[in-house]
Formats: C-alpha cells, structure tokens, sequence
C-alpha cells in the first residue's frame, strides 16, 4: 500500500490522501458501500465501479458461511467471485460477535458460532478469520477484534480490549507467517468502549505495532451510545493515531437520520474511511438521500411531482429525468424503484464526501461544514452533539448567525421528510 497525504485542512484534522493498493488508488476521506454477501444490494459490480466508486466491503463472516472457502478458492478470490475490479476490504466477523450474540461464544482461542442458517458449530480464531480473509484476497483485511456492545459497561470492556490486543498478535503472526503482507494490508482495531482511558491504551498498544498494521479502524461505536459520547471516542482516538497511516471508523451512524452528520463530524476529526448499510438499505425503503435531508418518496403528496430527486444530481436516476412520482408510482411495489434510488443514495454519498475532499484541497472545508449543516439543519436547529463536536476542532456552525435566530436542539438530529416549501 502506498498512502499520500494530498492536503490537510489548517483548521481541522481533516485531509485529502490517496491510498493506492493493488486494485488501484481510492482517494480519502471515503465513504465505503456495504457489499455483505459479495453483492452491494440493488446494483452489479459494473454499475457500482460506473458510479465512481473505487473501494466497497465485504462480510468475512457471511462469506465464509455462503458461498464458503472451497468456491472462492475456486474463484480466485472474491473479486473473480463477484466481478468487481477495484478495491475490496472485508471486516473480520468481529462485529457479529454482538450482531449475533444469541449464537456465540467467547473464549481466549475464539469465537464459537452456531450457524444461524443451520445450527452447525464453527470456531473463528484470529488465525482462521485471517485465512478466510486470504481466500478472499481483499486488498484491505481486519484484524479479528473481541467486540462488545458499546452499551456494555463493567469488567467486560477492558477484557475485551485486551483480548483484541492479544488477538492482533496472533492476527499479524498468522498473516506475515504466509507472506501475504504486500499483497494484502492488515489493519487494527482500536477497542476501549465508552472508557477514554481504555481508548488511549489501547491506540498506544496498536501504535507500538505499527510496523505490522497498514492502517487503523475505531471500533465498538455506533451501538446506540449517545453521540456526544460517540463524537469524543472518535476524537480521542483520531488525534493519536498515526499521521502516516489511514484511519477507519467502522460502521459509522446508528439512528437513521444522523449518518450524513456522521461522515462529516468524522471526516473533520480526522477519520479517512467509514462504511455503512445505510445508502443501500434506506433506499430499499423508498427514501433518497439528498443535502436538504433524507426525501421519503412513498409519502401521497410525491405522486404529482414532475421534479428529479435533486436538481443538480448527476446520478443515473436524477440526470435521466427520473421524476419523484414514478419513483412514488415504483417505490414499494418494483424492485426498479429501490434500483433507482440505490444508484441516487452511492452517488450522493461519493459527492458528500467528493465535496469534502476539494474543499479541503482549496482550504475552504469549515465553509462547506457550515453550508452543510445550514441547509439541512438551519430551520430545524442544529444537534447540540455537532456544534461541540466541531467545535473541538475549530468551526462554529453558528458564526454569523443572528444570535435571536441560533436554534440548537439536543436530540440526534433526525430530519426525514423536508419540507417543501
């Protein structure tokens, strides 16, 4: 892997890389769409990369189970399996740890899994959760982590941190014991739940591995934890990461409508990468993605609508003309309605963080936040948790604002339906 820096923002932590491996560059910051059991739901492969999209995820524990090993090795791997010809990272199941804890088992060796499709025992160590990640050949593989949920308190968290520790031991033995270190780039996982004193232990046990590890995700987020806590565990662990190196926040947002501030708080924090189902799977809801806020088009008063989704969209979707009543018409009753608005939510994703990349570069990127959050937010009022948030690295989402016309709320900023007015 080869990993620039292009530009930093002077007054946040955010910045502009590139990160070329072996299926070619991505540019950072990055949003990455969710392709779980090899397939990014409601588009091919060919459609996707047509996008502009350059990096997408796959599920270790999902692929192992379906199609399983003996196929992909057949393959030649998941990029052959699923005719994608750019950048592929896969998680290491970790998270299904607590995504599906009703079947599992912890212990010093593993993980113990009872299959949820038929019930058959399976144990993923650090070792074997690597080697499923060779077979399939993704450029960017995770370290298998002991994941709890964010929610957990207690002993636990700190058990689990430095089993994760522990566990990206035997994961960077096992990975440089078959040479797959220039071929394939592992990344740790920083743990430490809601503690920031288990978060920066554990940053500085991962940074002394530095010269193993290609890069760096946050962890154990995005549980349901309230986002003024969220957004300080992101920061603490940003600012002390290394400079040099990509950082990730795994699975970024939890309440619906507060992903889009995700992406950016983190991005001005210092995060380069972040994924989520939730282009995809709103979009199965008949809801697009837009910068004035989430746009429900199942919703009556959408059946007479003649407009595109957003005007200036270059999507397939909005640049084809596509009006909101035959998405309307299509949304609940044809898979062609979740389609469109698929193709609609991935490129709106890529231009949010396409925006945030050339404001960056041309030193205006606190301007672009502030843009942002004034149109999506500026008649609603702004989620306290941002305005701190972005305050800690230097923009006032209120500068210039008449103080009798500030309104700031203290919810999670859930914002579905603008109006049209």
């Amino acid at each position: 892997m080869k990993f620039e820096i292009l530009a930093s923002c002077p007054t946040t932590r955010a910045r502009v890389a590139r990160m070329t491996l072996n299926h070619g560059p991505t540019l950072l910051p990055t949003f990455m769409p969710v392709a779980t059991q090899a397939a990014l739901k409601g588009l091919t492969p060919q459609q996707t990369e047509a996008l502009g999209v350059t990096l997408i995820l796959n599920n270790t524990y999902h692929l192992n189970l379906r199609p399983g090993i003996k196929i992909l090795d057949q393959a030649g791997g998941a990029h052959k399996f699923q005719g994608w010809r750019r950048n592929l990272l896969t998680d290491s199941g970790g998270f299904q740890l607590v995504s599906l804890s009703q079947f599992t088992q912890i212990t010093e060796e593993g993980a113990l899994f009872s299959s949820p499709y038929d019930g058959k025992p399976t144990m993923l160590t650090p070792e074997e959760s690597i080697a499923i990640q060779h077979s399939i050949g993704a450029d960017i593989i995770m370290q298998l982590d002991d994941v709890v949920s964010s929610l957990t308190t207690g002993p636990r968290v700190e058990e689990a941190m430095w089993r994760s520790i522990r566990w990206l031991d035997r994961c960077i033995k096992y990975h440089e014991s078959k040479g797959r270190q220039d071929t394939q780039e592992l990344f740790a996982i920083v743990q430490g739940g809601l503690d920031p004193k288990l978060r920066e232990i554990c940053v500085r046990e991962m940074i002394n591995r530095k010269e193993n590890v290609g890069g760096y995700a946050v962890g154990g987020l995005s549980g349901g934890e309230a986002k003024d806590v969220f957004w300080k565990m992101i920061s603490i662990c940003a600012e002390k990461l290394p400079v040099d190196r990509p950082r990730y926040a795994m699975g970024i947002g939890f309440a619906e409508g507060t992903k889009l501030l995700d992406l950016l708080v983190c991005v001005a924090l210092g995060i380069d990468m972040a994924d989520c189902v939730f282009p995809t799977r709103t979009a199965r809801f008949g809801v697009a993605l837009t910068f004035r806020g989430p746009l429900n088009l199942r919703l009556k008063h959408h059946t007479t609508s003649l407009d595109t989704i957003e005007e200036d969209c270059p999507c397939p979707t909005c640049s084809s003309g596509t009006s909101r009543a035959i998405l309307h018409h299509l949304v609940t009753v044809e898979t062609a309605g979740a389609h469109a608005l698929t193709q609609h939510n991935v490129v709106f994703q890529a231009r949010l963080m396409g925006g945030a990349r050339e404001a960056i570069f041309a030193g205006t990127f606190p301007a672009y936040l502030r843009s942002f959050f004034a149109n999506y937010f500026g008649e609603t009022g702004y989620p306290k948790w941002c305005v701190d948030a972005l305050r800690s690295v230097g923009v006032d989402l209120l500068e210039g604002i008449p103080p009798a016309e500030v309104k700031v709320v203290d919810g999670q900023g859930m914002k579905w339906e603008y109006s049209e007015s």
